[in-house]
């Protein structure tokens, strides 16, 4: 043992020791948090409490690492690890905060907040140092991405060296209860309450077929009002330009796709596709509903899918397109992000779009060379167009934000300022000669990348005072608080939310969940009933609350420090 020691720090550099360090934290974490216990887990926190232990033994035996590589690696990873998460979350943030989203969200950026605000008040009654507090928050929530801001909110602000190294502390002692304790509020709303799982599953099946699902409704229209006879489809209001598409139309003379120089005739029957509202509506308007079958089998028309892949189609308007006219084919759907929206005049096509095409079969296969359809393309990584977007978030980061009542202007930072050039660029899906829509793979594995890069460099580098600060310090206050921080939160918003706003149970676990960013909490939602209706409240909360994790700890910094 001594000669592997003395061959470490006498033949190998401090870069070539920290990079093997790095590695031997990441693989022994990644073994480590594969592990569990009824599908519970550490997993990809298993890196942090992986480089602890390899911290600690390092320090035992001598063995020093080089700081500047430390800092590069813990920073770079931390980029990338937000910058994906943005690039993820970008296309579903905003539609995520509309309709039911809106009531999801609202309860969990209360969850937020209330665990800052038990947080502050740990802070004041236990006299806890603010390094610590970050730290004990992000692992209270299990919150990751909090950690990293938390960690350079300090370096920003010009903490010590120590006082830098304490969030990582906080964050793996907290951490282990953190999971545990979402999953204790689930079942205390539900035993508390007196849930029953069945009658909420079918509640929610009941909601969904009323058209709470993304799903968009259609309708089949026979034309009796006389007022329309002869004039064209552009002159009835409210079609085509306002979220409703009638994307088949059959006539005396056969089924055709709608155009806007149609003439209507009595007896005419549209295929309307669009928002429950709007095509009853428009059904006012026309006439009544029918139960002619309008499909296309038989006929010249086809539909079919395909995924918008050329650079030429993006960021132009559907009018602009003029698909209708210089084709004759009409898209009825556009599903972006796992949710169908209905085509308008000024809707804007982005890369990586399912968009529904009907019309004619050659006209089909025309358009399909129109807008690229090749899925090959969603498997590449635009990488010019990641890391101009790095380059833009780190700058954005630097910007200070004058707001009043602070004592000092705000900066996103190197965690803020990636993730929000990155939710804002996956918003926009490309531009130019940038693209910035993932594959999903290829963002699973550079976002993971990147969070075992910064797990293990923080873990190396709070491994020499972890044993001692659990062991002889205030570890065991700190679990204490932790739990405190997990808990009160949950508890307080699940039973408010369930007993005061009548929030299906399976939901509201999806909103616990999706407030702890914690994907095991999920796991434990989704076995309690095969309904889709956890994951779904998951998805609709995790870009908001992703956001809210990032920023919290930094003010926290500014305002407390």
């Amino acid at each position: 043992m001594t000669f592997i020691i003395d061959f470490l720090t006498t033949r190998m550099g401090e870069v070539a020791l920290t990079m093997m360090a790095v590695s031997l934290a990441a693989v022994l974490g990644l073994l480590f948090g594969r592990l569990s216990f009824r599908g519970i887990g550490l997993g990809i926190g298993g890196v942090l409490f992986a480089g602890i232990a390899v911290g600690d033994l390092s320090a035992r035996a001598g063995i020093h690492f080089s700081a500047e590589m430390f800092e590069f690696i813990r920073e770079f990873g931390l980029i990338l690890f937000v910058f994906t998460i943005g690039v993820q979350v970008g296309p579903g943030f905003f539609a995520s905060l509309r309709k039911a989203g809106l009531q999801f969200n609202l309860a969990a950026a209360s969850i937020v907040c209330l665990g800052v605000l038990v947080t502050v008040a740990i802070g004041i009654i236990f006299d806890v140092p603010v390094p610590q507090l970050v730290g004990l928050m992000s692992g209270a929530v299990t919150n990751t991405p909090g950690l990293g801001a938390a960690v350079q909110a300090l370096s920003d602000a010009g903490a010590s060296a120590e006082d830098i190294a304490a969030p990582p502390l906080g964050y793996a002692v907290a951490y282990p209860f953190g999971i545990v304790g979402i999953l204790l509020s689930m079942l205390l709303v539900r035993f508390a309450l007196k849930v029953d799982i069945k009658a909420e599953a079918a509640r929610f099946d009941v909601e969904r077929r009323k058209g709470a699902s993304a799903s968009l409704p259609t309708m089949n229209v026979a034309v009796h009002n006389a007022n329309f006879e002869g004039h064209k489809l552009a002159e009835v209001p409210g079609l085509f330009d306002d979220g409703l598409v009638a994307s088949r139309m059959k006539t005396e003379a056969g089924l055709i796709v709608p155009r806007r120089d149609t003439i209507l005739h009595m007896g005419d029957v549209l295929h309307l596709v669009g928002p429950q509202d709007k095509i009853h509506a428009m059904q006012m308007i026309l006439g009544e509903v029918v139960d002619t079958p309008l499909s296309t089998k038989g006929t010249d028309l086809r539909w079919g899918r395909m995924v918008v892949t050329d650079k030429h189609a993006t960021s132009h308007r559907l009018r602009t397109l003029a698909l209708d006219e210089a084709y004759g084919v009409t898209i009825s759907r556009i599903m972006r992000a796992g949710v169908e929206l209905s085509p308008r005049g000024d809707s804007t096509l982005q890369f990586g779009d399912i968009v529904t095409v009907v019309g004619a079969k050659d006209a089909i296969e025309t358009v399909r060379g129109v807008l690229g359809d090749q899925s090959s393309k969603l498997e590449m990584v635009d990488f010019p167009g990641l890391f101009i977007g790095i380059m833009f978030g780190v700058l954005l980061g630097s910007i200070p934000l004058a707001l009043p009542g602070l004592p000092a202007p705000l900066k996103l930072g190197l965690a803020g300022g990636p993730l929000v050039a990155a939710i804002l660029l996956g918003q926009l899906g490309s531009w130019g000669p940038f693209t910035w829509v993932m594959p999903p793979v290829a963002n699973h594995a550079l976002r993971e990348f990147g969070i075992v890069l910064f797990l293990a460099v923080v873990g190396l580098k709070a491994g020499s005072r972890f044993l001692d600060t659990l062991l002889n310090g205030d570890g065991l206050s700190w679990i204490l608080y932790g739990a405190l921080i997990t808990l009160i939160p949950l508890v307080i918003v699940g039973l408010v939310a369930r007993a005061l706003f009548g929030f299906n149970y399976l939901s509201l676990c999806g909103v616990l969940a999706g407030s702890m960013t914690d994907p095991p909490a999920l796991a434990f939602a989704n076995a309690q009933s095969p309904a889709p209706a956890a994951a779904i409240a998951y998805a609709s909360v995790y870009p908001l609350v992703m956001g809210l994790r990032i920023f919290a700890p930094q003010l926290l910094v500014l305002l407390l420090m």
